[in-house]
């Protein structure tokens, strides 16, 4: 599961950028803006190789290569604040949304 936020530039607010939530990786790709940064919370199960279950909840830094140097600031400076809001362990940078189709293998290569 996961929803998509953004900074509200005139506020400098970090909202959610819709009400939707995503269970499907490829959707959530679809909807992520080409050139603008974007803070993903993802709820992702999973079946470890030791055949246990575990659904870390991450922060996806999804920064692409052509945004503004304007945004790319303002997300660099929040994402700390974003992490500690959400309370989430680990980050995860992405610049292009087809990564996405590969995190499940950067979960699993988490310890």
């Amino acid at each position: 599961m996961a929803r998509i936020y953004q900074i509200d530039i005139k506020t400098q607010e970090i909202k959610p950028s819709s009400d939707d939530t995503y269970t499907d990786m490829l959707e959530l790709a679809d909807d992520l803006p080409d050139s603008s940064p974007r803070y993903i919370l993802l709820s992702y199960p999973l079946t470890l190789p030791s055949g246990r279950l575990s659904v870390p909840y991450v922060l996806i830094y999804y920064l692409p290569v052509n945004c503004n140097p304007n945004m790319r600031m303002s997300y660099a400076g929040a994402v700390e604040l974003m992490r500690g809001t959400a309370e989430v362990n680990r980050v995860i940078e992405i610049t292009d949304a087809e990564d996405l189709q590969e995190i499940e293998e950067k979960l699993k290569g988490e310890d």
